[in-house]
């Protein structure tokens, strides 16, 4: 038997954000691979599927890309539905390349379902654009996450956020002091806009704000969920207008 392997995006969390393709496919799966961080809410979807908990977190003991590859590669030679359930959008700092070529190496069926990326959701969340004319034309999407075997100085991340009017950093919370140098030391004012957004689309999200010399205060403020990034003055002047119309 020779199954098919679907690179799913979960979105950000919320289950009514999934695009249909992905909803249906979650129905029709014998077996779903996904991310520590995807919600059960998500999961739920998938009511006739064997899980299996493929997920990777921070500083936490996770599975090795290599065993995901042979897993994906193993379920399709057994079922006819193999859905790899990745958080965001799969192609999005989600290791999207190395299954997909170990899939097609195996002569394995494989295709990949966009999905809502935490960006456009923290966007959604805060009520304003990622872009605004005459103030952001420019967004970068960067991570100072660093693979193993790859050296801490290994800063393009850093120049490509400081180059963008908005910059959105995934998986930097935990390196948040890290990020506040790097940025500083390429000319970022220390007073410039960030947004932190803790768990965005579930009921348990969280907001803090401030400027990048707080980003170490501000991501001591978060728990434990998945946090994104938004630095540029993009937010800052939806912030204002908020306010704006709020006192009128």
């Amino acid at each position: 038997m020779s199954g098919t392997v679907y690179l799913v995006g979960a979105g950000p969390g919320a289950a009514d954000l999934l695009t249909l393709r992905a909803a249906r496919l979650l129905a029709e799966a014998d077996v779903v691979l996904h991310d520590a961080l995807v919600s059960d809410e998500v999961l739920t979807l998938a009511g006739k599927a064997k899980f299996y908990n493929v997920g990777k977190r921070a500083n936490r003991p996770s599975v090795d890309q290599r065993l995901i590859c042979r897993l994906l590669v193993r379920m399709a030679q057994r079922y006819a539905v193999v859905v790899r359930l990745k958080g965001g959008d799969p192609n999005l700092f989600g290791r999207a390349t190395e299954e997909l070529n170990a899939c097609r190496a195996a002569g394995v069926a494989v295709e990949t379902v966009p999905g809502i990326s935490a960006a456009f959701a923290a966007a959604a969340t805060l009520n304003t654009s990622l872009t605004s004319r005459g103030v952001s034309r420019s967004v970068t999407f960067v991570t100072p996450s660093i693979t193993r075997g790859r050296a801490e100085q290994d800063t393009h991340w850093a120049d490509a956020a400081a180059a963008a009017e908005t910059a959105v950093i995934y998986m930097g919370a935990l390196q948040a002091e890290r990020v506040m140098d790097a940025l500083l030391a390429r000319g970022i004012p220390a007073n410039h806009p960030v947004a932190l957004l803790e768990s965005v689309s579930l009921a348990g999200e969280r907001i803090v704000r401030g400027v990048v010399s707080d980003l170490p205060a501000l991501a001591l403020d978060l728990g434990d969920g998945p946090v994104i990034m938004v630095i540029g003055e993009a937010f800052a002047e939806a912030r204002a207008a908020i306010a704006e119309a709020s006192a009128a």
